[in-house]
């Protein structure tokens, strides 16, 4: 969407050199035509979206998504010298859940990191219901089927749960939003593209960034609100599903980056 992409990454890369890491999520649809002059302007990872291995069902997926343009994406990556890559997957029942073990596969090699995740309620066609969850347990189990997995100790603040195959190099990794929520740890805050610091993606409240900014706030001004923001930061999906019960379709997962 944004043609000069590694403009920004440059940019980004040279102001606020003191980063440990610059990553980029994406659905990878343009990653061959970019991905070196990326790697040249400082982005240190890259992660790509890739539902399904089967170019139909992937186009259903992602609203008329090219697997083929996607999977050369993520070889041009790995050409580029980012390593590893990691690929996502969010797996729903009666969707994609029979590809989880060929999904686990791409990992073998060590250069994808493969990172299974629980459907959560920010589909942008709002069909998310607590039934089509597929539990991180089960896509363990369907991986058991034909590969050895041994737990990485999951680090404080991560989303996922690290496994290693036991015959090989790569790595696996789950995200159980739903069924193990991580919400003690969670130290993540999002700006969304219309200026709005979203502390918690369960959460439907923001705080308006951006009428700062363009209203001249100094930088004291904007540390201590930014600082507030991250204070307010709500309890999150394990709080609502104690207290309530269930979740509802809580908004688009675009509308705030993802």
């Amino acid at each position: 969407m944004r043609q000069d992409i590694e403009q920004l990454v440059a940019l980004l890369s040279r102001k606020l050199g003191c980063l440990e890491a610059l990553t980029m999520t994406t659905n990878g649809f343009l990653l061959s035509e970019k991905a070196t002059a990326l790697k040249k302007a400082g982005l240190t990872g890259i992660t790509v979206s890739l539902h399904s291995l089967k170019p139909a069902r992937f186009r259903d997926i992602a609203g008329g998504g090219d697997f083929v343009r996607v999977a050369a994406g993520i070889e041009a990556a790995k050409r580029a010298g980012f390593r590893p890559v990691k690929v996502n997957a969010v797996i729903i029942r009666g969707c994609n859940e029979d590809e989880v073990v060929d999904l686990a596969s791409l990992a073998r090699s060590g250069d994808i990191t493969m990172r299974f995740i629980e459907y959560m309620p920010f589909d942008g066609q709002r069909l998310w219901g607590i039934d089509r969850v597929v539990t991180g347990n089960e896509i363990l189990e369907k991986i058991r089927t034909r590969y050895e997995l041994s737990m990485i100790s999951r680090e404080e603040g991560s989303t996922a749960k690290v496994y290693r195959f036991e015959d090989g190099v790569g790595e696996i990794g789950i995200i159980t939003s739903i069924t193990e929520p991580f919400c003690s740890d969670c130290d993540r805050i999002r700006l969304s593209a219309d200026g709005k610091i979203v502390p918690c993606l369960f959460d439907t409240t923001g705080f308006d960034l951006r009428s700062l900014l363009r209203t001249g706030a100094s930088d004291e001004e904007l540390f201590e609100f930014i600082r507030k923001a991250a204070l307010g930061k709500a309890a999150g999906v394990e709080t609502l599903l104690k207290k309530f019960g269930k979740l509802e379709h809580v908004r688009p997962m675009h509308t705030i980056g993802g």
